[in-house]
Protein backbone atom coordinates (compact mmCIF):
# COMPACT_ATOMS: atom_id res chain seq x y z
CA UNK A 1 0.00 0.00 0.00
CA UNK A 2 1.86 3.10 -1.46
CA UNK A 3 -0.02 6.71 0.02
CA UNK A 4 0.76 10.27 -0.79
CA UNK A 5 0.79 11.12 2.82
CA UNK A 6 3.92 13.11 3.59
CA UNK A 7 6.02 10.40 6.01
CA UNK A 8 5.06 11.93 9.73
CA UNK A 9 5.67 9.32 12.36
CA UNK A 10 3.47 10.73 15.02
CA UNK A 11 0.31 10.60 12.34
CA UNK A 12 -1.30 7.64 13.01
CA UNK A 13 -2.23 7.18 9.77
CA UNK A 14 1.27 6.95 8.58
CA UNK A 15 2.64 3.83 7.50
CA UNK A 16 5.95 5.05 8.72
CA UNK A 17 4.78 3.58 12.15
CA UNK A 18 4.72 0.38 10.67
CA UNK A 19 8.27 0.69 9.75
CA UNK A 20 9.15 1.97 12.79
CA UNK A 21 7.73 -1.01 14.71
CA UNK A 22 9.90 -3.62 12.49
CA UNK A 23 13.30 -1.96 12.85
CA UNK A 24 12.42 -1.15 16.50
CA UNK A 25 12.08 -5.06 17.03
CA UNK A 26 14.09 -6.57 19.63
CA UNK A 27 14.93 -9.41 17.20
CA UNK A 28 14.84 -7.45 13.90
CA UNK A 29 17.74 -5.06 14.93
CA UNK A 30 20.30 -8.31 16.59
CA UNK A 31 19.07 -10.36 12.83
CA UNK A 32 20.53 -7.17 11.30
CA UNK A 33 23.76 -6.76 13.46
CA UNK A 34 24.56 -10.35 13.45
CA UNK A 35 23.61 -10.68 9.00
CA UNK A 36 26.42 -7.73 9.04
CA UNK A 37 28.94 -10.49 9.11
CA UNK A 38 27.49 -12.07 5.92
CA UNK A 39 25.03 -14.82 4.90
CA UNK A 40 23.50 -17.28 7.60
CA UNK A 41 21.68 -20.44 7.69
CA UNK A 42 19.17 -20.79 10.37
CA UNK A 43 21.08 -22.68 12.69
CA UNK A 44 24.05 -20.33 13.27
CA UNK A 45 21.52 -17.30 13.01
CA UNK A 46 19.54 -18.35 16.14
CA UNK A 47 22.84 -19.31 17.81
CA UNK A 48 24.75 -15.79 17.17
CA UNK A 49 21.37 -13.80 17.78
CA UNK A 50 21.12 -15.87 21.06
CA UNK A 51 17.82 -16.61 23.21
CA UNK A 52 15.16 -16.63 20.93
CA UNK A 53 12.61 -19.34 19.86
CA UNK A 54 13.09 -21.00 16.85
CA UNK A 55 9.50 -20.00 15.92
CA UNK A 56 9.72 -15.98 17.15
CA UNK A 57 12.64 -16.27 14.42
CA UNK A 58 10.73 -17.78 11.67
CA UNK A 59 8.10 -14.90 12.19
CA UNK A 60 10.92 -12.09 12.18
CA UNK A 61 12.74 -13.04 8.93
CA UNK A 62 9.66 -13.90 7.25
CA UNK A 63 8.64 -9.95 8.38
CA UNK A 64 12.26 -8.73 7.69
CA UNK A 65 11.81 -10.68 4.14
CA UNK A 66 8.64 -9.02 3.40
CA UNK A 67 9.74 -5.64 4.31
CA UNK A 68 12.48 -5.96 1.90
CA UNK A 69 15.17 -6.18 4.49
CA UNK A 70 16.66 -9.73 4.01
CA UNK A 71 16.58 -12.40 1.19
CA UNK A 72 15.98 -15.87 1.58
CA UNK A 73 18.31 -18.31 -0.83
CA UNK A 74 16.93 -22.02 -0.91
CA UNK A 75 19.98 -24.34 -2.01
CA UNK A 76 18.49 -27.07 -4.01
CA UNK A 77 20.84 -29.39 -1.94
CA UNK A 78 19.46 -32.76 0.30
CA UNK A 79 19.29 -31.84 2.92
CA UNK A 80 17.84 -28.19 1.80
CA UNK A 81 20.21 -25.63 2.76
CA UNK A 82 18.50 -22.22 3.27
CA UNK A 83 20.54 -19.26 3.42
CA UNK A 84 19.77 -15.46 4.71
CA UNK A 85 21.29 -12.82 3.89
CA UNK A 86 20.44 -8.63 4.03
CA UNK A 87 19.85 -6.68 0.91
CA UNK A 88 20.85 -3.47 0.67
CA UNK A 89 17.85 -1.84 2.44
CA UNK A 90 18.63 -4.08 5.41
CA UNK A 91 22.38 -3.12 5.45
CA UNK A 92 21.50 0.54 5.14
CA UNK A 93 20.56 -0.28 9.05
CA UNK A 94 23.66 -0.33 10.16
CA UNK A 95 24.55 3.33 11.18
CA UNK A 96 21.14 3.85 12.84
CA UNK A 97 21.04 0.66 14.52
CA UNK A 98 24.89 0.42 15.78
CA UNK A 99 24.61 3.91 17.25
CA UNK A 100 21.41 2.61 19.18
CA UNK A 101 23.54 -0.43 20.31
CA UNK A 102 26.64 2.07 21.22
CA UNK A 103 24.48 3.73 22.97
CA UNK A 104 23.20 1.02 25.00
CA UNK A 105 26.12 -0.68 25.73
CA UNK A 106 27.71 3.03 27.22
CA UNK A 107 24.62 3.51 29.18
CA UNK A 108 23.47 0.59 30.26
CA UNK A 109 25.20 1.17 34.23
CA UNK A 110 23.33 4.03 34.12
CA UNK A 111 19.97 2.72 33.29
CA UNK A 112 20.09 -0.09 35.76
CA UNK A 113 21.35 2.41 38.43
CA UNK A 114 18.45 4.07 37.61
CA UNK A 115 16.08 1.17 37.96
CA UNK A 116 17.30 -0.13 41.02
CA UNK A 117 16.80 3.52 42.81
CA UNK A 118 13.36 3.93 40.82
CA UNK A 119 12.71 -0.18 42.22
CA UNK A 120 13.75 0.93 45.72
CA UNK A 121 11.91 3.76 45.80
CA UNK A 122 8.72 1.97 45.23
CA UNK A 123 9.04 -0.55 47.99
CA UNK A 124 8.72 2.50 49.98
CA UNK A 125 5.39 2.76 49.85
Amino acid sequence: MVTNLVPDVRNPACPTRVVLDRIGDRWTSLVVLTLLDGPMRFTRLRSAVGGVAPKVLTQTLRAMERDGLLSRTVHAEVPPRVDYELTELGRSLRAPIQAITDWAEAHVVDVEAARAAYDAGREDR
